[in-house]
């Protein structure tokens, strides 16, 4: 019964991904009718399952911190073309469109996706436990990504308005680029122990008693299937995005309701497999996956938009405004305050989620 099961989840988890694709090359630029939404819908949905899935045979091949790095960069990357693709559109909405989703990508993950994983992990195990050197480090430079790239443009007089100067929108590409990659060495090379999960006594976990992990060609063969997938998430996103916006338009929301939504799509398989591993009590994974993906999500779009701005028309507006620039800081905040002990009960992830809930309900009524 158990070899059947696995076969059937190999199955669908490898034509799922497929059919995403191909059914977004059928679609890629034309009107979605109500019944071919909701098939893009729940294609959508397996290839989110899907991608989790790839990304955790992935991660149990190479280890931690690996497997959550490639995760969040996967996605960043498509996330990144997305946002590019969408920018050369044209229009007056595009030039905040990477303002407003890197901003969202940072919310979702510093305090829904947080939260959560704090909620998940404390109610179940009594207490969350994750390496507090190895966190504070990650948020710290997510904090200062964020300033540099979204809070200074709108204090910068170089240029009118919340725009950088060409000079200065070079210099917060290149910082972000350095920023990030000094955190990928550190992640990965130098200071690996910070970011692995620990035990109730504070001893790393350098190991997991699973299964054999899979082979090199099957671990290959998930990556290929991981990228499919993502793939399929984020181009399809794009394709019900038109319904969302009539929806978003009838209900009588404001515009920037429809990029959260968009933002929460493309980032449900990392949500996903941050809320597993809160549920195995390995907190520091689902940090490595959120505050990661809040990382990449800056230190990777900025420097792309930056050298597609050359080209796009229209100005590239980065800074956010006062409402948005006060829930940053408090984010960074209470954020600095939850990990720097270690440990969490379910009143700091319930802090976090109402942190999000504020923002959410900003969104909807500014």
């Amino acid at each position: 019964m158990i070899t059947r099961l696995r076969a059937l989840t190999k199955a669908w988890t490898t034509v799922v991904p497929v059919l995403a694709v191909v059914l977004l090359a059928l679609t890629w630029g034309r009107g979605l009718p109500v019944g071919l939404v909701a098939l893009v819908t729940v294609v959508l949905a397996g290839s989110v399952l899907a991608a989790v899935h790839h990304a955790e045979m992935v991660a149990h091949r190479v280890g931690e911190p690996f497997g959550s790095l490639v995760l969040a960069i996967a996605v960043t990357v498509i996330e990144v073309a997305l946002i590019v693709t969408l920018m050369a559109d044209g229009g007056a909405k595009s030039t905040t469109l990477a303002r407003d989703t890197v901003f969202a990508a940072v919310m979702i993950t510093c305090n829904g996706v947080v939260g959560l994983c704090l909620l998940v992990a404390s109610v179940r195990h009594n207490v969350a436990v994750f390496n507090a050197e190895g966190t504070i480090a990650a948020l710290g430079t997510v904090a200062t990504l964020a300033t540099l790239s979204l809070v200074l443009p709108a204090f910068t007089t170089s240029k009118p308005g919340p725009e950088f100067s060409g000079v200065q929108l070079t210099f917060a590409a290149l910082s972000s680029l350095i920023l990030y990659g000094l955190f990928v060495a550190t992640l990965t090379v130098r200071h690996r122990d910070y970011f692995l999960p620990i035990t109730r006594q504070g001893e790393v976990i350098t190991s997991e008693d699973h299964a054999a992990r899979p082979s090199a060609r099957a671990a290959w063969t998930s990556l290929g299937l991981l990228g499919l997938a993502l793939v399929g998430v984020v181009g399809l996103a794009k394709g019900v995005s038109p319904t969302i916006e009539s929806g978003v338009a009838a209900a009588g929301l404001h515009h920037a309701v429809v990029g959260v939504i968009i933002a929460l799509l493309v980032l449900l398989p990392e949500t996903i497999a941050a809320l597993r591993s809160a549920r195995r009590d390995r907190v520091q994974t689902s940090f490595n996956l959120a505050l990661g993906s809040a990382m990449a999500s800056i230190g990777l779009t900025i420097p792309a938009v930056a050298l597609a701005s050359v080209w796009l028309p229209g100005p590239l507006v980065l800074g956010l405004g006062s409402t948005h620039m006060l829930l940053l800081l408090l984010t960074v905040v209470v954020g600095s305050l939850t990990v720097v002990p270690g440990r969490a009960t379910p009143l700091q992830g319930g802090v976090h989620l109402v942190i999000f809930a504020a923002y959410l309900e900003l969104a909807i009524n500014p």
